[in-house]
């Protein structure tokens, strides 16, 4: 699944992010979401997230 829809997403969920310094590259880093930070039910880019090790990024693939 891609990460555009919130409601596919939810604390706990395993998903692969792209961080805000890797978006040229579109290096990805996985990790367990902690918070959701886009309140609009969808987004093009992905929906962006808080992991639990801090790090704030766009969802692009979810486990």
């Amino acid at each position: 699944m891609d990460g555009t829809k919130r409601k596919d997403i939810t604390p706990g969920t395993e998903v692969d992010i792209v961080l805000k310094k890797d978006q040229r590259s579109g290096a990805l880093t996985r990790g367990i979401v902690k918070d959701l930070l886009t309140n609009s039910p969808s987004h093009p880019h992905g929906i962006k997230v808080r992991l639990e090790d801090g790090q704030v990024g766009r969802v692009k693939h979810i486990h």
